[in-house]
């Protein structure tokens, strides 16, 4: 009995070591990570670079399964049958989308599955064919592109070597005519008012007067409003003007600093000041209410070229003054005109100043005298 008991255990351990190993593929098989498999058969109509059997199976991007085979199919040179074994429960239909995807740095292939738009497709009852180029690699697909472009030119050789030659013939051709064109591309420019930034204006003002002789102006009567002057619509310019006013007659280089109502508010409103600050007429805009107006018509501002023998520059406007009723009280018509000794923007601009200079004086004068 002692030299038979050892014999046993060994007998007894063998089979229960085995009866182990039966039990975890039966769990592997049924309880497990495996579980229960679904094989199919799948058509690459061409190479299927690396792939070897153990790779893996994903459907919709999650691992599903492995490559348990690989075959030749002897009547179809092109093609390869790939078996693979999946889940049970993997939605494998007639309408599953079948190709080879090449992941990580290394490009190991994998099957990749996805499935189809029909939620009703039928169950797979045939191989699953997979997208034509499916298992064409990026290198592959790189190495195909390049080829056929080296075909398209090799067909057409001449043609590009016609069309460079008359490319160097249409560059020698700009390169003699580039004075012409940049003429062409100036007058473009000119014409859209896309070419370089014009110069700037010389800009010119009208100066308040300042000086008054003795008695010449009466004390002035207060509170008085000077709304902006009226004016059609050629004196609400900054503009030269000229009558009669022809095309070719500007100053374009030159302008005034503010619109010409705008202007000669501002001008009058600083003479009055300089007469008497303390009754000085307020601007418009001011806030005062319930008091009387002094509003101004601009008549002429302009150059005028006939018919005395040289140019000059006249200033003339409508003066008014209503109470706090709207009733006028009175009324007057002020122009004063000065020689242009050249007709030239400052020449000129020196005139205006004369002119307003005077016509500003017998203005003040007039208020001042209404006022009494």
């Amino acid at each position: 009995m002692e030299i038979r008991a050892p014999y046993v255990v060994v007998g007894v351990f063998v089979l229960s070591a085995i009866l182990a190993v039966f039990g975890f593929v039966y769990w592997l098989n049924n309880v497990g990570s495996i579980g229960k498999r679904e094989s199919y058969q799948l058509v690459f109509n061409g190479p299927v670079p690396g792939l070897l059997v153990g790779a893996g199976v994903l459907f919709n991007g999650i691992r599903v399964g492995e490559v348990t085979r690989l075959d030749l199919v002897r009547d179809r040179p092109r093609d390869v049958r790939v078996t693979i074994a999946v889940a049970e429960q993997t939605p494998v239909r007639e309408d599953t989308r079948v190709s080879l995807d090449f992941q990580g740095l290394t490009g190991v292939p994998v099957v990749t599955l996805e499935g189809g738009d029909n939620p009703d497709a039928p169950p797979v009852r045939g191989p699953l064919v997979a997208e034509k180029g499916a298992g064409q690699s990026v290198t592959q697909a790189a190495r195909d592109a390049l080829r056929r472009v080296d075909g398209v030119l090799s067909d057409n050789a001449a043609a590009l070597h016609d069309t460079i030659g008359n490319l160097s013939t249409f560059a020698e051709g700009l390169a003699r005519n580039t004075p012409k064109l940049d003429g062409i591309v100036a007058g473009l420019e000119r014409m859209t008012g896309s070419g370089a930034t014009p110069p700037r204006k010389l800009v010119y003002d009208l100066h308040a007067v300042d000086r008054f002789e003795p008695g010449h102006v009466m004390a002035l009567p207060g509170p008085l409003v000077l709304a902006e002057p009226t004016a059609i619509t050629r004196l609400q310019t900054q503009r030269f003007l000229f009558s009669p006013d022809e095309q070719d007659r500007d100053f374009p280089d030159a302008q005034w600093s503010e619109s010409l109502p705008i202007l000669v508010q501002t001008r009058l409103i600083q003479s009055f000041e300089n007469v008497d600050i303390a009754h000085a007429p307020l601007r418009h805009d001011s806030g005062v209410e319930g008091t009387s107006r002094l509003l101004l018509d601009l008549r002429r501002f302009e150059i005028s070229l006939g018919p005395q023998p040289q140019p000059t520059a006249v200033i003339a406007l409508s003066a008014r003054i209503v109470d706090t009723n709207g009733r006028q009280q009175t009324a007057n018509i002020f122009e004063e005109a000065r020689a242009i000794d050249k007709l030239a923007p400052a020449t000129a601009a020196a005139a205006f100043d004369q002119a307003f200079g005077a016509l500003a004086t017998k203005l003040i004068a007039w208020v001042g005298r209404s006022g009494r």
